[in-house]
């Protein structure tokens, strides 16, 4: 099997770095041993441990379950309109995230009803694969003994632990419904079956769970973030512009981190010139009485050859 390229192995452990799940080292860090235990992406993994401390562990499980299946909606030849009527009335504004988790919870007031996701061109195969999905990972969150919290109809708490795993799939509006990315800044658009388009008041920062590329890059379940919550959960990237201050602080902050990762990068090192001598050690302790036994061993007799 030929290996993977170099480039895909280096932006996978700078995503797991971004994460917070690798130390400045490459080391795996607390919280990477646990999102290890779980079998989904490296973001949806971290919003999941986050969430216990934001207290909205109940909503971002159905929001990374039905993240885990395709399309939950459907749209029949001959009733498009129809059924376009029929989602609109679950999104809500802010997010298509938080639409999934609305989707859900009212699936779950009629009873889970098969009949009911029919009337709303809604694929009752996939809503049963979700919570399939949903009972795993809570198992694995009960074996983690992770607590599991509700943050009730607080919705902004959801929108900021989805921008903890997301911030760096963040874009900023330039445009009518045309934004771009907030670090490589490459054009997105919002995709028409988004909660977010066409929307009179367009918030001017989102994360997104994906992008598509087709005609346009469009950016798939989308969510409205505070810019401030950028900055907060991806210092490394952004940070906040306060008008008269100057960038002496930030300069300052920036050299702190660089001499932290080196100081870091140096204990690691010195651990690791540590193990090294240790195991040449007990290498050469080995050899070393290998040799007094071969030395002591008894010497085989061979047999005497008598000639004719």
């Amino acid at each position: 099997m030929d290996p993977p390229p170099q480039d895909n192995i280096l932006n996978s452990l700078y995503q797991l770095w971004i994460l917070g799940a690798l130390d400045h080292t490459g080391v795996l860090t607390k919280l990477g041993r646990q999102m290890a235990e779980f079998p989904l992406d490296p973001p949806q993994c971290q919003m999941l441990i986050v969430s216990t401390q934001m207290g909205c562990t109940a909503e971002i499980l159905i929001i990374v379950s039905m993240l885990s299946v395709p399309s939950i909606f459907y749209r029949p030849k001959g009733r498009e309109e129809e059924a376009d009527g029929v989602r609109e009335k679950f999104q809500v504004p802010e997010s298509d995230h938080l639409t999934f988790l609305n989707v859900y919870n009212q699936w779950k007031q009629n009873g889970f009803s098969s009949h009911w996701c029919n009337e709303h061109f809604i694929h009752i195969k996939a809503k049963r694969k979700v919570r399939e999905v949903r009972q795993q990972l809570k198992d694995i969150m009960v074996q983690q003994k992770l607590e599991i919290k509700s943050c009730g109809t607080d919705w902004d708490i959801v929108r900021k632990c989805i921008c903890s795993a997301y911030f760096h799939q963040a874009a900023r509006l330039k445009g009518i419904g045309e934004y771009v990315n907030c670090r490589t800044g490459m054009p997105c658009h919002l995709h028409p079956t988004s909660a977010l388009f066409g929307l009179g008041n367009t918030p001017d920062y989102v994360v997104y769970h994906e992008l598509i590329m087709t005609a346009k890059e469009y950016m798939q379940c989308v969510t409205a973030v505070d810019g401030h919550w950028l900055a907060e959960l991806g210092p490394m990237f952004f940070s906040v512009k306060e008008t008269g201050k100057s960038g002496r602080e930030k300069k300052k902050q920036a050299a702190e981190h660089l001499l932290e990762m080196e100081n870091q990068m140096q204990v690691a090192q010195e651990e690791m010139k540590a193990r090294k001598e240790a195991a040449d050690r007990k290498e050469a302790a080995l050899n070393k009485e290998q040799e007094i036994v071969s030395a002591g061993a008894t010497p085989r007799r061979t047999p005497a050859r008598f000639g004719l």
